[in-house]
């Protein structure tokens, strides 16, 4: 039954051409394509094996400093959390009653750290940290633990050299139209 209503309604999207964002665009006089330069802005991702990090550096030292201003309120000043998710510890806990997930103790690949905290933090000023800084707070996060020594200066290499210790904690997806 729900899939019937579901067809049903992408039927009727289909019909009136609210599916299609440039006929309403013609039918409403609003929205508009998005330029070039809008997209490119937006496509930041960054995948597991850190082939698309940017340019840049950012040290352990300096990670401290930005982590203390920008983000210490809601995640604690070690990362242990507050308003925001706890970030450092847990190491050891995930097979238990009670697992504790943070980066250290979860996370499976420190490339995708990097893009996480760049597309979505500080939560009230997301894609606000030049890269340098993301490189700087990735890798305090990464010292907070133990991942990392507290002289070390993040850039795309060395963060994709970080082997996490949860990387093989996730099942494959055995679906052939995915790819690893």
């Amino acid at each position: 039954m729900a899939t019937r209503n579901v067809r049903a309604l992408a039927a009727a999207f289909c019909a009136f051409g609210i599916g299609s964002a440039t006929h309403g665009a013609e039918r409403f006089g609003i929205g508009r394509p998005a330029t070039e330069a809008e997209i490119t802005a937006w496509n930041i991702d960054i995948d597991r094996d850190g082939r698309k990090l940017p340019a840049g550096s950012g040290s352990v030292a300096h990670g401290r400093t930005v982590f203390e201003e920008q983000c210490a309120s809601c995640h604690g000043g070690r990362g242990e959390g507050g308003t925001g998710e706890r970030l450092a510890g847990g190491q050891g806990t995930l097979a238990t009653a009670k697992p504790v997930k943070t980066v250290g103790s979860f996370w499976p690949y420190a490339p995708t750290l990097f893009d996480y905290i760049r597309r979505a933090m500080p939560m009230n000023a997301p894609q606000s940290l030049s890269d340098d800084d993301v490189y700087a707070v990735s890798g305090y996060v990464l010292h907070l633990n133990g991942l990392a020594p507290e002289d070390a200066v993040f850039d795309a290499k060395l963060l994709s050299a970080i082997r996490m210790p949860n990387r093989d904690g996730f099942i494959p997806d055995p679906r052939p139209d995915v790819k690893p």
